[in-house]
């Protein structure tokens, strides 16, 4: 997925600095990627550690995590794939509310692919109500869902609003495919709470963070995905459809630093490891003040081009680059 703050360029540069912070060794510890988004840093890390906790409070990031940490043996599901991109094709919520000849005009998905969506939708859930299909095999096929959908949706890449005319790949026809995810011995956790909640509950030896960094709340960046994991029953707000979203203190200048802070004291976590850059909320400073409260401080940063969400012309960027920081503590525990 083409998304905001997404670390898979940046996952190389994550794992050389644990690795080089903590030892080669990971095997005994656990790692816990509390801001999970897509699950690219816990993806990463999954195979050579003894257990990953994965956790956000986006519903599809939820279900990303579920299937690509939580699933971790191999599921049967050949026959399934080819069920569900075969279906008869019904005019349902995601249709009338954000498709091509919709009753609310709103043009995120064409026609065809917006009735594909909601049959395939409908028919998972079907699935899950009679029992037809264990939970791992249900969070697989919704992530394969949302991903899929995702490739051929008619938006800059975010969900705050959609195209005018359909664009070439919205107008290719949606086909489910698998979102394969890797198998290991072990079993892991994913959870789909506050972090500064969750954080209270829970403990192990890596900590990594990916905070929201600027004001952007992802619930209505991403809010069309959020409706296609919830499936649920809500009157779409305004002209992007908008439903009620959680916002995170992070995206907030006058709560981030409070709440960073908090998050980091309750951490019973021995490592620590905080992504941001350089146009974050907090300041490099900020952060280095809070986290030097607390143990042993350093600063590893990188060069890295900006996000773009549609075309550079279209937007005034400051710079065609940003630095990214991982700021490390060795917490005094």
């Amino acid at each position: 997925m083409n998304y905001i703050g997404s670390k898979h360029k940046l996952s190389s540069f994550i794992k050389k600095t644990i690795v080089n912070t903590v030892g080669n060794d990971l095997s005994d510890l656990v790692f816990c990627d509390l801001f999970a988004g897509t699950g690219i840093v816990g993806r990463t890390f999954k195979p050579i550690v003894k257990q990953i906790i994965a956790n956000d409070i986006e519903c599809y990031s939820f279900v990303l995590n579920r299937n690509y940490i939580g699933n971790h043996q191999i599921l049967n599901y050949v026959n399934q794939i080819e069920i569900l991109n075969n279906l008869t094709l019904v005019e349902g919520f995601i249709f009338q509310n954000y498709s091509e000849n919709g009753s609310e005009g709103r043009l995120y998905f064409s026609a065809e692919n917006g009735k594909k969506i909601d049959s395939i939708r409908q028919k998972i859930e079907a699935w899950k109500t009679t029992n037809t299909i264990t939970e791992d095999a249900y969070y697989f096929l919704l992530a394969s869902l949302i991903e899929s959908a995702d490739k051929i949706a008619n938006t800059a890449s975010v969900y705050g609003a959609y195209l005018k005319k359909l664009k070439k790949s919205a107008q290719k026809k949606l086909i489910l495919k698998p979102a394969e995810f890797a198998f290991t011995k072990t079993k892991h956790q994913v959870f789909n709470s506050d972090s500064n909640v969750l954080i209270k509950k829970i403990k192990g030896d890596i900590l990594y963070l990916d905070p929201p960094y600027n004001a952007r709340q992802y619930g209505s960046n991403y809010h069309i995905l959020n409706t296609i994991a919830k499936y649920d029953a809500f009157v779409p707000q305004g002209k992007t459809g908008l439903r009620d979203y959680y916002r995170s203190l992070y995206c907030k200048k006058n709560e981030v630093k409070d709440s960073f802070e908090e998050l980091i004291k309750t951490a019973n976590f021995k490592y620590i490891f905080l992504s941001y850059n350089n146009e974050g909320l907090m300041s490099e400073d900020d952060v280095s003040t809070i986290m030097k409260s607390y143990g042993k401080y350093s600063l590893k940063t990188i060069n890295y081009q900006r996000f773009k969400a549609d075309k550079t012309e279209n937007r005034n960027h400051k710079a065609a680059s940003t630095v990214e920081y991982i700021h490390v503590l060795e917490k005094n525990i």
